[in-house]
């Protein structure tokens, strides 16, 4: 029922924002909604179709979005933090601003998304695909493996981030992280902390 009646509100002439934490909308098709400022904390969206879908600063905490379709979406500050985003499509999005603190994407993919001064801390990227992916000013603080695709990536972040294998794990910050992008097809520069 929840799915049916967002799906009409998004169609309709709407002047206020959706308020609908924790709402069920699996099965629905919201492909083209604008959901500006809406509150779908909590909410569960696994595989629902979300392209080209407008979430400006929409506030999507602790969101089940796994397998979602958010190829094209608009995720300008939006509040992605404690998201499951496992095997969603985030092809072209634009992510400016956008936090994502906590978040579990592995598998997630990314190519030729626009990752601009966002905050992503402790944001599980293993066997995400980040291939063309435009990166700038970004907290970095993220969990890569060696099936992380990082072919074609650009930009600056601030790191280090902790690369798994296995069971075990290293940081990498600086020049060791540029050198790991960089031997896989990737051009990131590293950036270093202003000191206080």
């Amino acid at each position: 029922m929840a799915a049916q009646a967002i799906a009409e509100w998004a169609k309709s002439d709407r002047t206020a924002a959706l308020s609908a934490p924790g709402a069920d909308l699996r099965g629905a098709d919201f492909r083209g909604a604008d959901f500006s400022e809406s509150y779908l904390a909590g909410a569960t969206m696994s595989r629902v179709g979300l392209a080209n879908t407008e979430f400006y600063r929409a506030e999507l905490e602790g969101a089940d979005l796994e397998g979602a379709d958010l190829t094209d979406a608009g995720l300008v500050k939006a509040n992605l933090d404690d998201a499951r985003l496992r095997s969603a499509r985030l092809d072209r999005a634009d992510l400016v601003g956008a936090s994502l603190y906590g978040v579990d994407a592995t598998g997630a993919s990314f190519r030729d998304a626009r990752i601009l001064g966002a905050s992503l801390l402790g944001t599980d990227l293993r066997g995400a695909d980040l291939s063309g992916a435009v990166l700038q000013k970004n907290s970095f603080k993220v969990h890569v493996d060696e099936n992380t695709v990082v072919r074609g990536l650009s930009g600056s972040v601030f790191g280090p981030v902790t690369l798994w294998s296995g069971a075990e794990s290293s940081e990498l910050g600086g020049a060791a992280l540029e050198a790991w992008i960089g031997e896989r097809g990737g051009q990131v520069t590293v950036l270093q902390p202003k000191p206080r």
